[in-house]
């Protein structure tokens, strides 16, 4: 592989200073490199808009965090290009290597002995008066929440068109076993292995306290009706995009037909990571 996209994560100066001497070292491997516009800036150097790096580069380094990660994903999903991500932020759980990897984890993947792991997405569609208006993607979760001021809203819910119930609660979290471990755990949700084709749908603070977290097969297809008269209760892809809803509106989640490939230059175990960023067994 020798067309490398290169996207940082923004306002830090710790890729700048990896970039310094990861530069040179993929030139003299013969690499031809596309770099974030907004970080070639700072090093002075040509630079593409994130949305052409897809179109040339063969695979994605991303320096930054799982958000940057996330970003990501989205990005280069519909081109199934893989991405290394280089672990710069906090936690690290789709973020694969750590700084001082970088070299020895870029050597496997410019000699093709990197493996890689696919992780399933979501597809979620927005119809207002009975017509499409909105389509995104998403790698961890799709969540239905109100504002700060908002009352309990309620949100009726179905399943593979058969009627489930009708979730008087703060929200509504929608995820892939990739976002398990995100805002779903937060939620009460549990964890599973990333790998896994299920769905998640976790109640976010519900009124009922017997509606909990319920794990779906990978081909369920979710529909939820918006049914309260606020104004304030949003549509969030994950926890990045936002989209104002409105009383009866309905939000379609289903799995989508791309996934995100992630590059594993190294044997892992995953309940290590989640002793390591979970703390778990500690006290």
């Amino acid at each position: 592989m020798k067309k490398i996209g290169i996207i940082c994560k923004a306002g830090r100066s710790e890729p700048l200073e990896i970039l310094k001497e990861f530069i040179p070292w993929l030139s003299r491997k013969g690499v031809e490199m596309f770099l974030d516009a907004e970080t070639a800036s700072m090093l002075n150097i040509t630079g593409y808009s994130r949305s052409e790096i897809p179109k040339s580069a063969e695979i994605i380094v991303v320096l930054g965090g799982d958000g940057t990660m996330l970003n990501v994903a989205r990005l280069v999903c519909e081109r199934a290009i893989p991405i290394l991500g280089v672990n710069l932020g906090g936690l690290g759980f789709i973020t694969e290597v750590q700084r001082e990897q970088l070299y020895e984890a870029m050597e496997k993947v410019l000699s093709g002995e990197c493996p890689s792991e696919e992780r399933m997405m979501l597809m979620a569609h927005i119809h207002r008066h009975g017509e499409k208006i909105a389509e995104y993607t998403a790698l961890n979760d799709v969540v239905i929440n109100k504002g700060a001021l908002a009352r309990i809203i309620d949100l009726e819910t179905s399943i593979n068109r058969t009627y489930v119930t009708t979730f008087k609660a703060d929200g509504l979290i929608v995820s892939t076993p990739t976002g398990s471990t995100a805002y779903s755990l937060s939620a009460g949700g549990p964890v599973l292995y990333p790998t896994l084709d299920s769905i998640i749908l976790t109640p976010i603070c519900p009124h009922t306290l017997t509606n909990r977290p319920t794990v779906l097969p990978d081909d369920a297809l979710i529909e939820i009706a918006l049914k309260s008269p606020s104004e304030d209760v949003f549509l969030t892809l994950d926890g990045q995009v936002g989209f104002s809803l409105r009383r009866e509106d309905v939000v379609e989640v289903k799995r989508s037909p791309f996934k995100t490939r992630l590059l594993i230059p190294f044997e892992r175990n995953y309940f290590q990571i989640l002793r390591t960023k979970l703390k778990w067994g500690e006290r």
